[in-house]
C-alpha cells in the first residue's frame, strides 16, 4: 500500500484536490481537524483550538481514519506531522500522544509529501478563521515540520483542480 499525504495551509484547496483524486479512482482519507472543530462547536465550544487537548483529539481521529484506510494508493488530507505543525503554530505543547504518533508513522507514509500551495485568498468558515498572511506563515511551519522529519516536499502549485490532480498523479509514475 502506498500512502501519500496532502498538506498545506487552510484554504489551499486540499479537500477539493482530495475529491478529484477520489473521483480518479483512488482511496482517500479526510482530514480530522475540521470534524473535531465542528463537533466541539456543536457542543458549545466556540474556539476549540485554544485548548491544548485539541491536538490530541485530532491525532486520535486521524489514527482511527488511517487504520481503516484500504487501497493500493491512498491519499491522506493531512497527517500527524500536520498536527505537529498546528501545535507549534498555536503555541501548544507537543503531547506524549503526538510524540508517539510521530514515532509510529515511520514507514507508514510515503516519504514524498504533496505540499498544496495556497491559492492567494482565504474563504473564512466556522472552522477556518485565518488571514492570508497567517496562512502563509502556517504553510512555512508545515514545510519546516516535514523537512525536520526527513520528508521530501513536492510542491503542488496553484491551478485548476484538474491541473493539480494531474500534477499529483504524474508524480506517482
Amino acid at each position: 500500500m502506498h500512502r501519500y499525504i496532502l498538506t498545506g495551509a487552510p484554504g489551499a484547496g486540499k479537500t477539493v484536490l482530495l475529491r478529484a483524486l477520489e473521483r480518479a479512482g483512488h482511496a482517500v482519507v479526510e482530514e480530522a481537524a475540521t470534524d473535531v472543530i465542528a463537533l466541539a462547536q456543536a457542543e458549545g465550544v466556540a474556539e476549540p483550538w485554544t485548548d491544548p487537548g485539541f491536538i490530541d483529539a485530532i491525532v486520535g481521529l486521524q489514527r482511527q481514519r488511517e487504520v481503516r484506510a484500504v487501497g493500493e494508493v491512498v491519499f491522506f488530507d493531512r497527517s500527524p506531522v500536520c498536527a505537529l505543525a498546528l501545535a507549534r503554530f498555536l503555541g501548544h505543547p507537543v503531547s506524549p500522544l503526538l510524540r508517539e504518533e510521530l514515532a509510529r508513522i515511520e514507514g507508514v507514509y510515503e516519504r514524498r509529501v504533496f505540499l498544496v500551495r495556497g491559492l492567494g485568498f482565504i474563504t473564512p468558515t466556522a472552522a477556518r478563521r485565518i488571514s492570508l498572511e497567517e496562512a502563509w506563515a502556517f504553510e512555512r511551519v508545515h514545510e519546516a515540520a516535514y523537512a525536520e522529519l526527513g520528508f521530501e516536499l513536492i510542491s503542488v502549485e496553484p491551478g485548476s483542480v484538474a491541473e493539480r490532480a494531474a500534477a499529483v498523479l504524474a508524480s506517482l509514475r
